[in-house]
């Protein structure tokens, strides 16, 4: 592994945060070496690890207080800053570890207890409170913040390595370890984190004073140091020794399954998954609890995923307890995908998945009877699924949640063929599992994430680079779905997309050749593994006398105007159909198809056919759970309805702009965002199908009857 650390870029970095904030020295040294720490995905991930150093600060009256600056729980390493560590005080923290070292403290049932049970107050108790910038008073200190605690030094730096855990994840892990390693580490068997883990790194380290740093068991490993540059360089040139040992064993080469002669693609496979890795709401209501999926795949996966033993080796669990809130401790394994077979292939997905509910549904059981732990039982649903011949999915209620999961789901494949090619790779115990899974400290890190009415749901956007488009891909962005956008102008989308902030699959397609729509809801499912919605809003004002215009016009107006609906809503339902769990089909349907107005044939006639469509879909697919509503609007300023447009039309009327923008009931004027609220709402009406719904104000002759 390369060290980072460089002399010149520490001064900057400390010069810079010393100045602009105020904070200590030290402080900023612990940002620097964090940052390179974080920069390591085989150090930490996802807001694993935590660093720390102690310091003084001085309180309101000027009493010099001795801290702990220790990482904020949940903090990423590789972004944070000084505002990202809270500061602790520590004589309590030290109190605590005297009394129970001199046994003056309850019994060890007593200690169990206060970890689980007064720990969380106790850290919030002694937290020195900075009514400055320099620190976020909103976040909760470490899990491990009494292991940093009860050690003297200054500087103390810990990582969830892949090496070390590839090598401690072993039957014989602690004499591999000290074989590495050797005398400069101390060993510290696999405990919980909290008080207990804490009492036991101090005792490792009271028995061998010498020490650089801790080997924690099936866990991480611990540098500690009075200086940030000697904790880093211990970190980096431990894991280097690590990872030498690994890469003297080799890679084996383990025997795979026997394949489908043709192994499904990824854009019919995805929807597959995603529609059976799901929870309905409430029994009979068609509503689910959904996940986005992101697809992994590589040499090593795929070794990994192919391999004969699969099965048993990926269930023997996570290659960290900080994984198991994420991913839970073990991944779904689904048959591979036979391209010849695709129902058979489906139904052996979804049993699959109802084995592993039941299997999970009896692992909370009986870990729950025997810990006697008073916990409400967790959604069985796996957040990792493996598939032959393919790869990997990581699941979560949003796209960034399910990349962390595929992110820990592909480094965890590497890492137990190298477990494997070391030894045999075995985790820690179905009750220290559970003992993490329901820790009351774990759960308070996943608790904190709040999600919006369309976490989970994936929303696509036709026409979406202006007006209506992109007032509604914005409205659905708002509320928390995953976003596809689609539109014929590539830089007008590049612009769109920028605007509505990072995450979006923007995608240039004529949405009027039936192949690039296909190839565009292909990438949908290969990025988020299907799609819950589509807005179907692209649309042209082509106009001319119906008794004069050309055929190739009213052509034209009818492959953008309703073919081009009726291609979008064909790749949908046939996507939907593959999940099972419905969905929902939005038209921009226009005042036109009810309220012609003259001159503007090309544009009504295929708007009605629209309308008219809308309405079959309701009624073909209603069986499958997919509903299909649509928007009459009017008087949107949009591409359509040009300022020049407006102009003319309110001068010819002979109207100020404002009224003949304001020319209906309600004398308001429109807005597209009022439009995207209309399709919020219709995606939000889970009993509502075959519904028009007029947004323009108030105009009784556009009314339907």
């Amino acid at each position: 592994m390369q060290n980072l650390w460089n002399e010149a870029d520490l001064r900057c970095s400390v010069s810079g945060q010393c100045s602009a904030d105020d904070i200590p020295a030290e402080l900023a040294e612990l940002v620097y070496a964090s940052r390179l720490l974080g920069r390591e995905s085989s150090l930490v991930m996802h807001g694993g690890g935590n660093t720390s150093v102690k310091s003084e600060l001085h309180d309101i009256i000027g009493n010099r207080v001795n801290v702990i600056f220790i990482k904020g729980s949940g903090v990423d390493l590789a972004a944070l800053g000084a505002h990202d560590f809270t500061p602790v005080r520590i004589e309590p923290l030290q109190k605590l570890q005297h009394l129970y070292a001199t046994g003056e403290r309850r019994s060890e049932e007593d200690m169990q207890r206060f970890s689980t049970r007064e720990f969380k107050n106790f850290l919030y108790l002694n937290l020195f409170y900075l009514t400055d910038h320099m620190v976020n008073n909103s976040l909760s200190p470490s899990i491990e913040t009494l292991l940093h605690a009860f050690l003297p030094h200054r500087f103390i730096f810990h990582t969830h390595s892949t090496a070390l855990l590839t090598l401690s994840n072993q039957p014989n892990g602690a004499e591999l370890c000290r074989e590495v390693l050797g005398e400069e580490f101390g060993l510290v068997p696999y405990i919980k984190p909290g008080l207990g883990l804490a009492r036991s790194a101090a005792e490792a380290y009271g028995n061998a004073p010498a020490i650089r740093g801790l080997v924690l068991q099936k866990h991480g490993l611990v540098t500690l140091a009075d200086s940030a540059a000697a904790a880093y360089d211990c970190m980096i040139e431990s894991v280097s020794k690590l990872e030498e040992r690994i890469a003297r064993s080799g890679r084996k080469v383990f025997p795979s399954i026997s394949l489908p002669e043709t192994v499904a693609l990824l854009e019919d496979v995805a929807p597959v998954i995603r529609g059976a890795v799901v929870e309905e709401k409430s029994p009979g209501t068609l509503e689910y609890n959904q996940f986005v999926l992101d697809f992994r795949s590589s040499p090593d996966i795929l070794q990994y995923v192919n391999g004969i033993e699969l099965e048993e080796v990926s269930g023997r669990g996570a290659m960290t307890p900080d994984f198991i809130i994420r991913t839970k401790n073990r991944p779904l394994v689904v048959p591979a995908p036979d391209a010849l077979d695709p129902e058979g292939f489906k139904s052996a997905v979804h049993e699959a998945v109802e084995r592993y509910k039941a299997e999970y549904l009896a692992y909370f059981q009986r870990q729950q009877q025997a810990s006697g732990m008073q916990v409400t039982m967790l959604d069985p649903l796996p957040r990792v699924v493996l598939v032959p011949g393919l790869g990997l999915f990581g699941l979560g209620r949003t796209a960034h949640a399910a990349s962390v999961n595929a992110d820990i789901a592909e480094s965890t494949a590497s890492a137990i063929l190298d477990a494997q090619s070391v030894g045999t790779f075995e985790s820690i115990t179905e009750r220290d599992v559970f003992n993490i899974e329901y820790w009351e400290m774990e759960q308070a890190k996943m608790k904190k994430v709040r999600h919006d009415v369309f976490a989970g749901k994936v929303a696509l956007v036709t026409g979406a680079a202006s007006g209506i488009g992109l007032a509604t891909a914005k409205a659905f962005r708002q509320r928390g779905a995953e976003l596809v956008i689609v539109d014929l102008n590539p830089e007008a989308l590049e612009r769109a997309s920028a605007e509505l902030g990072g995450g979006v699959l923007s995608i240039a397609c004529d949405v009027t050749d039936r192949n690039a729509v296909k190839r565009a809801f292909d990438a949908v499912c290969r990025r988020f593994g299907g799609l819950d919605i589509i807005v179907s809003n692209v649309g042209v004002a082509l106009q001319g006398r119906i008794g004069d215009v050309a055929d190739e016009v009213l052509r034209r107006s009818f492959e953008l105007n309703f073919f081009s609906h009726q291609s979008i809503a064909q790749q949908a339902v046939r996507i939907m159909k593959l999940q099972g769990t419905g969905g929902v089909l939005l038209f921009n349907v226009s005042k036109q198809a009810v309220n012609p107005g003259p001159d503007f044939g090309p544009y009504g006639l295929p708007k009605a056919a629209t309308m008219f469509l809308v309405r079959q879909y309701a009624l073909d697919h209603g069986r499958d759970g997919i509903r299909a509503n649509g928007i009459n609007a009017d008087r949107i300023r949009t591409g359509l309805l040009t300022d020049e447009m407006i102009k003319t039309r309110s001068k010819a009327r002979g109207l100020s702009e404002r009224e003949y923008m304001a020319g209906n009931l309600l004398q308001v004027e429109v807005t597209a965002e009022d439009v995207a609220e209309a399709f919020v709402h219709q995606a939000l009406e889970t009993k509502t199908t075959g519904s028009i719904v007029t947004v323009d104000g108030g105009n009784i002759a556009a009314a339907l009857r």
